[in-house]
């Protein structure tokens, strides 16, 4: 059936810069998002599905998996993360017997500390408790210590005393103790550091007070559990807020907690990118030519599908190709990005120095691409109008009757929709 309607040549020159302006739009957002991909910080959604606010948070912020960076804080998902990101590492690079050792210890450790020395002083003899942290090898004739155990002041000092003479046994047994407690002491692996971090520094992991059990001071907060009090504290505020002044409090309230997430959490992110540059410090340049390591995440399948939305939608909105049904689609991306931050009554506002209530410029463009679904801008203009008079040449039973568009003056007739 003809359309009925009849479009000025004026309106049918901006509606396909309509289409054509945003289809840039979205095509050099995507393009933007593919080279990042390539540098040392690829973009990511994760930032703006954690921020998201309003009714549907709960839904775009699980999108992330770890929405409060919580699994950051548990050393032994951390470690569990980086076994699995090493195990890829190796693969990817094809990393040498050398390079898997070198690797090993810079992430767990050495086996043992090991120092060379001839024989125990006559008498001498390591045993008890100091047998956990030094052994002596008569066969291979060094001194060694658990790399797990390493080797703290007392267990030193204990050793050094079992042999106080001059004689020249006596000092070398000396110097190898001392040599083997530099070894063991010179530089914790990145688990150790992390557990170090996240369990053993009491400003972070808290205090517990057997002897006080069940008192004020029987415990002492630390600031991850500081953080996550502050967490489920935020939630609850936010459930039950229903007026202005309670989200202008759930404002300030969420600026703090960013500020003690990112002194908690943000050690354990530095440690985890240093490990790896020091991990990339073992590769040769072939390997290097490699390129990352990647490790799959649960908003990856978002990235992918944000780049290659954009990308596709953009072509097809710029060149006419299929513009109805790539205009549909950008309509509904668009509105996928309004929700997370929508400008509505009781939500709080986005960060940016823009300023909207209930229309923003995702809602505009968004409205904007279903006008264009609604009118045949492709074969006005683009890739569909060569196919729309392609096909018509080919179907012999058309019998000249297929309504190209074509302008008027001084209107223009679209083809039949």
């Amino acid at each position: 059936m003809s359309n009925s309607y009849r479009f000025p040549i004026a309106g049918v020159v901006f509606v396909v810069l309509l289409r054509m302006s945003i289809g840039w739009q979205f095509l050099y957002e995507g393009l933007w998002k593919i080279d990042s991909l390539s540098t040392a910080k690829p973009w990511t959604a994760e930032g703006y599905l954690k921020n998201a606010a309003g009714p549907f948070r709960d839904y775009f912020r699980s999108m992330t998996g770890d929405p409060d960076d919580l699994d950051w804080l548990d050393a032994a998902k951390v470690s569990g993360k980086w076994d699995t990101w090493r195990d890829k590492f190796i693969a990817h690079y094809g990393l040498d017997e050398k390079q898997v050792a070198r690797l090993g210890e810079i992430l767990d450790g050495p086996k043992e500390f090991k120092v060379e020395l001839a024989a125990l002083p006559a008498g001498v003899e390591i045993k008890g408790s100091l047998a956990k942290v030094a052994k002596f090898d008569a066969k291979a004739k060094r001194l060694t210590c658990p790399g797990e155990l390493r080797m703290i002041p007392t267990e030193r000092e204990a050793l050094l005393k079992l042999a106080p003479g001059d004689d020249p046994a006596s000092v070398a047994y000396r110097k190898a103790v001392l040599d083997l407690y530099k070894r063991a002491t010179a530089k914790l692996s990145y688990k150790e550091r992390l557990r170090a971090s996240l369990v053993g520094d009491p400003d972070r992991a808290g205090v517990t007070n057997e002897q006080q059990a069940g008192t004020v001071d029987g415990h002492r907060l630390g600031e991850i559990e500081l953080y996550k009090a502050q967490v489920e504290r935020y939630n609850r505020n936010l459930a039950s807020a229903k007026q202005d002044f309670n989200h202008e409090h759930l404002k300030r309230q969420w600026s703090e907690l960013q500020e003690l997430k990112s002194k908690v959490v943000g050690p354990v992110r530095a440690m985890d990118t240093v490990l790896k540059e020091d991990a990339r410090k073992l590769l040769s340049a072939e390997q290097l030519q490699l390129g990352p390591v990647t490790v799959p995440s649960p908003v990856d399948s978002i990235n992918n599908q944000t780049i290659f939305g954009l990308t596709v939608i953009g072509i097809c909105l710029v060149f006419g190709l299929l513009t109805r049904p790539a205009a549909a689609a950008g309509a509904v991306m668009l509105i996928m990005f309004y929700l997370p931050m929508p400008p509505w009554p009781g939500v709080p506002e986005a960060p940016g120095p823009e300023h909207s209530f209930i229309v923003n410029k995702n809602l505009i463009e968004a409205i904007g691409l279903l006008l264009v679904a609604a009118l045949p801008t492709g074969q006005w203009f683009g890739v569909d109008a060569l196919l729309f008079r392609f096909c018509c040449r080919k179907k012999s039973c058309c019998g000249g009757a297929c309504d190209a568009p074509a302008p008027t003056s001084p209107d223009v007739k679209p083809a039949t929709a």
